[in-house]
């Protein structure tokens, strides 16, 4: 039984099943955005659009080209091919305007060290249009962040609901997230993207997320992306993936899919087969036990898959 590789499980998505965005009413829109680092590039003709409200969790591993993303998108990064334009704008020329409508929590923090949460809050609001500081300040006492001490001595988790609250205080039509509860314990993360829900439950803001939380995404994402090698393999809606998606357990003496499921990867088990199929549909083997999966398994079983394809090859 032949397999499919990362890419080709990315591309089987039927077109009609894929999220398109009209370049009219995007907030983001990417086409064949390149950024390089020397010789090796890390974002690879990266085509990408985002709507009105939309929340587009950016998935990879770790050196996939996540964050060289994100910060081309917001001009931080200067491209090295392809066009970006972010509400309207081409951040590399207007980025002082567009950071004006956008939030950007980062990676690491960049809050000045000695300044206090309170001090950060007035002096953002000399900067920003719209400004709430007593909204922001009212947030920052909810989560029992002190407004009066060191950011640098801050907790993790303080600093990220911080930068979090500094980011959303001007009601940004855009927010970009760069995985930024990397390095928090899971009642900080649980708190981090607790506080994201619930001022996005007003609607209207758009939000690119780049993580390693893969749980937390499926609590809170519209659309999903998937890089490899600095590649977007993956575009399509949240539930679309994981409607695709089926773990098959079969009998040893059965274990025959057909290819139209789009196997994936195969293991053998003291009690029989298990399959992964990125092309579920009601035609799967009639002994076959079928379970739904996980973002997280899906996204496992991708890079597994494309693990071992490259090992074959070589």
């Amino acid at each position: 039984m032949a397999t499919a590789t990362m890419l080709e499980v990315a591309m089987s998505v039927p077109a009609a099943e894929r999220a398109v965005t009209p370049a009219a009413a995007a907030r983001v829109e990417a086409r064949g955005l390149v950024v390089r680092y020397g010789a090796r590039v890390a974002v690879d003709g990266v085509d990408l659009a985002l709507a009105p409200g939309e929340v587009f969790a950016l998935l990879g591993r770790n050196g996939s080209g996540k964050s060289s993303l994100a910060r081309a998108l917001l001009g931080i990064q200067p491209r090295d091919g392809g066009s970006v334009r972010v509400l309207g704008r081409d951040p590399a020329r207007e980025r002082a305007s567009l950071m004006s409508e956008v939030g950007y929590v980062p990676e690491e923090p960049q809050a000045p060290p000695e300044m206090t949460p309170r001090a950060l809050v007035r002096f953002c609001g000399r900067l920003r249009r719209g400004w709430d500081g007593a909204a922001v300040e009212e947030r920052l006492r909810r989560l029992a962040v002190p407004l009066d001490r060191a950011f640098r001595r801050l907790s993790k988790g303080q600093k990220k609901q911080v930068e979090l609250a500094l980011a959303l205080g001007h009601r940004p039509a855009l927010v970009v997230l760069d995985d930024p509860t990397l390095g928090l314990d899971p009642i900080a993360r649980r708190a981090f993207f607790g506080e994201l829900m619930a001022e996005l439950a007003e609607g209207g803001t758009t939000v690119l997320l780049t993580t390693h939380d893969l749980t937390a995404v499926e609590g809170i994402a519209d659309r999903v992306g998937i890089l490899d090698a600095g590649r977007l393999l993956v575009d399509e809606p949240l539930e679309t993936l994981k409607g695709r998606f089926r773990r098959l357990l079969l009998p040893a003496a059965s274990a025959d899919v057909p290819e139209r499921l789009r196997p994936l990867g195969r293991q053998t088990r003291p009690w029989g087969v298990e399959v992964v199929v990125s092309g579920w549909n009601e035609e799967a083997p009639p002994t076959a036990d079928a379970r739904a999966m996980s973002l997280e398994e899906i996204f496992t079983a991708l890079h597994v898959d494309a693990t071992v394809m490259a090992a074959e090859e070589r």
